[in-house]
């Protein structure tokens, strides 16, 4: 199993930003993806998450309403958009896969099997 995360950067506060998860070994029918997010001297915080099949999803409060998670099952990649940036959005972004039918809440996302690499992103002006 093979996950791999792409795209973040830096972006000023109110940007926009879309981390992808590439993901080889498993397909997303079987497999929930999660993002996870851990920032300088915090802990790792779990903030979304896609299940497999039809994809019921998950979103932190702290991220509720500014972030969207989709999958595109051709290309086996989960995608992160995150809009309307802020400053404590900063911190290096991880994507994980278990397997399963649900949408993992925030600490389950903590608890999946397989994780990537991680991407880092900066909001900064």
């Amino acid at each position: 199993v093979q996950l791999q995360a792409s795209g973040g950067g830096l972006v000023q506060p109110g940007g926009s930003l879309r981390l992808s998860c590439a993901a080889s070994g498993i397909g997303l029918d079987s497999y929930a993806i999660g993002w996870a997010r851990q920032a300088p001297g915090k802990s790792r915080e779990g903030v979304s998450s896609i299940s497999s099949g039809e994809g019921s999803t998950y979103y932190a409060d702290s991220v509720k309403g500014r972030f969207t998670i989709s999958k595109d099952r051709a290309k086996n990649t989960v995608y992160l958009q995150m809009n309307s940036l802020k400053p404590e959005d900063t911190a290096v972004y991880y994507c994980a896969a278990d397997i399963g039918v649900g949408a993992p809440s925030s600490a389950a996302i903590l608890g999946m099997d397989y994780w990537g690499q991680g991407t880092q992103v900066t909001v900064s002006s």
